[in-house]
């Protein structure tokens, strides 16, 4: 357990505050407005290239990092799963989004994955994806749909998770090699978050 006070990050790692929140009924939410160009897709048979490409272009700019560590095979056994649901938002018909439903635990879901790359930040993009998240989670049979997400992530994720319905449960202090140093991701990327090596 961490003491009170301060606790040095050592060089080469990145620190995360991680909020856990969760629901345990459907979420009494407006109705998603008619966003003109906006669809979802399900991805049937999503391949690791595919999954890798919409995971960076939406969460880059954040640093995920822990899809882009798994080889193929470990990849693919998680979003092939017939538990897990993987979604394209589209937007004009490119994809502009990324969904993961991971029914995988009996009776809940994690919300896994949920973003959109930064050009549709602010559009409605990420509240009409939300929506389909929520009523694809409560048309099986659960008790919890839950979700985590930390202080590297947008700066309005929580409080956008919270307006959805998401009541914060638990904290927890990540520390993880810096993925911009290990190549995972641009040296580039995130420039928000400081680099120490």
């Amino acid at each position: 357990m961490l003491t009170d006070g301060f606790h040095e990050v050592p060089a080469g790692r990145i620190a995360m505050v991680v909020t856990h929140l969760e629901m345990r009924a459907p979420p009494r939410l407006k109705p998603a407005a008619g966003y003109i160009g906006l669809s979802l897709r399900p991805v049937t048979a999503p391949t690791p290239e595919w999954y890798r490409h919409v995971y960076r272009r939406v969460g880059e700019a954040w640093l995920w990092f822990s899809r882009l560590k798994l080889d193929d095979d470990a990849l693919a056994a998680i979003i092939t799963d017939a538990d897990v649901e993987v979604y394209a938002l589209q937007h004009e018909g490119q994809d502009v989004g990324l969904l993961e439903l991971d029914f995988r635990e009996a009776k809940s879901c994690e919300l896994a994955f949920f973003g959109v790359i930064p050009e549709m930040i602010g559009t409605g993009a990420g509240r009409f994806l939300m929506t389909a998240a929520t009523d694809r989670a409560w048309s099986r049979p659960i008790e919890r749909f839950h979700v985590h997400t930390c202080t590297l992530d947008h700066p309005s994720a929580l409080a956008f998770y919270r307006r959805s319905g998401f009541i914060a449960y638990r904290q927890e202090i990540e520390i993880a090699e810096d993925p911009r140093l290990t190549g995972l991701i641009p040296r580039t990327a995130a420039p928000h978050v400081p680099v120490f090596e």
